[in-house]
């Protein structure tokens, strides 16, 4: 057989990287979403404060609130709260950072990895923060309430007397004092929890997700912030307004948003392109 005879040796060519959809850049969606929420929540923080009930009401709806806790046998706040500062060790302390620092710097952290990696379940759970905080805004005007560190029941303000980086985040010109109905401490953590629990790669980063709004309850009732119904109320909301912002995310003729822009494949991966040297 002749040389001419010889089939072609198969060529060696490199692999190349799995196509995907065109991405949207991220910087002008990522600043978009900062513009719309800061002024979202400019807003929250504004109809709260021009809506404060009168301290009479307030106190009246938290005197009734704690008639129907009793009633149902949920009226468990002050004994716990008792307990947890009979401890010994850094209980309040944690307490306090829990619910300072397990708040508005977990939403926003939360929010800025979703917009940045899951854009699709952003949206869903932004738009979940912003349809619940309307409804917190409705109900925090018509019925105040005032939380149980600022009733004559047996109650220590244990964020006030031991910490003053709550006023740092929340200044109280943007606080209104009476609204503890709903509390979206809670409602916002479990929203921010079921994202991570959803959303997340890693086991570590679940376990965060689901543990959030445990942890969150356990601080504003520990704290004399809240009280229970408060939490069931803002639970509620979210959960809803979840339902109500998924199923409008689902619903026909919608196209899922293309991904965010590809990250370069790293040396060892399966898409990085072989280099053979010839």
């Amino acid at each position: 057989m002749s040389i001419l005879d010889r089939a072609p040796a198969p060529l060696s060519v490199p692999s190349l990287p799995r196509l995907t959809a065109p991405a949207r850049p991220r910087i002008p969606f990522l600043v978009a979403q900062l513009a719309l929420l800061t002024v979202a929540v400019g807003v929250y923080f504004g109809v709260r404060n021009l809506t404060a009930g009168d301290a009479a009401l307030a106190e009246r709806n938290a005197g009734w609130l704690v008639g129907l806790e009793r009633s149902l046998g949920l009226y468990l706040e002050r004994d716990v709260q008792q307990w947890a500062l009979g401890l010994d060790g850094p209980v309040v302390a944690v307490v306090n950072a829990i619910y300072i620092w397990g708040h508005w710097p977990v939403i926003a952290a939360t929010l800025t990895w979703l917009a940045v990696r899951h854009r699709e379940a952003f949206r869903v759970h932004r738009n979940a923060l912003l349809l619940s905080g309307l409804v917190g805004m409705v109900i925090v005007a018509g019925f105040p309430v005032a939380p149980p560190r600022l009733m004559d029941l047996g109650f220590v303000d244990t964020v006030t007397a031991h910490s003053d980086a709550y006023r740092v985040l929340q200044p109280p010109s943007f606080t209104n004092q009476y609204a503890a109905m709903p509390s979206f401490h809670v409602g916002w953590d479990l929203l921010m929890g079921i994202a991570l629990a959803r959303e997340a790669s890693r086991a570590w980063v679940r376990a965060i997700g689901r543990a959030l709004p445990v942890l969150m309850l356990v601080a504003v009732v520990v704290s004399g912030n809240h009280y229970l119904l408060d939490a069931v109320v803002g639970d509620a909301i979210v959960l809803g307004s979840l339902a109500i912002a998924t199923a409008w995310a689902a619903r026909p003729g919608v196209r899922p948003d293309p991904p965010a822009l590809p990250r370069r494949p790293r040396p060892d991966s399966p898409d990085a392109p072989s280099r053979r040297r010839g």
